[in-house]
């Protein structure tokens, strides 16, 4: 498995309402970053501040000029829906993720254990049973 491309897959894929965030970030956010916090209307994030709507993308997600790479403004406050990401090496599939090789395709199982492995700072081990 290779590092993350900062392809922005992920990030364009599930910035457009699909993701929430816990009362805790939330009032994290209202205290401490009302700029996101503005972004999130009933426990749903990436909402419109003007008609309450949801957003086509995370505002805080960055393409870099002339580069097919993208960057976060608030990488380190992100929710944890994105700091958890990816979970499943069948995710990473469906979600054409550039981290996975022809090895991982071959062998779920252990691609998976290597990618729990990689997130260990992120979230807990993903467990199918």
């Amino acid at each position: 498995m290779k590092e993350c491309t900062q392809c922005g897959k992920c990030c364009t894929k599930y910035s457009d309402g699909g993701l929430s965030a816990t009362d805790s970030e939330i009032d994290m956010w209202q205290l401490f970053r009302p700029d996101i916090a503005e972004y999130v209307k009933n426990g749903l994030i990436w909402m419109s501040p003007q008609s309450g709507k949801p957003l086509t993308l995370c505002p805080f997600l960055r393409k870099v000029p002339e580069q097919e790479i993208y960057t976060c403004d608030i990488y380190y406050d992100r929710p944890d829906d994105c700091k958890f990401y990816p979970v499943t090496i069948k995710q990473m599939i469906s979600d054409e993720c550039e981290m996975l090789e022809a090895d991982d395709l071959k062998h779920p199982d252990q691609a998976q254990r290597s990618l729990d492995k990689l997130m260990a700072d992120s979230r807990p081990p993903f467990s199918s049973k």
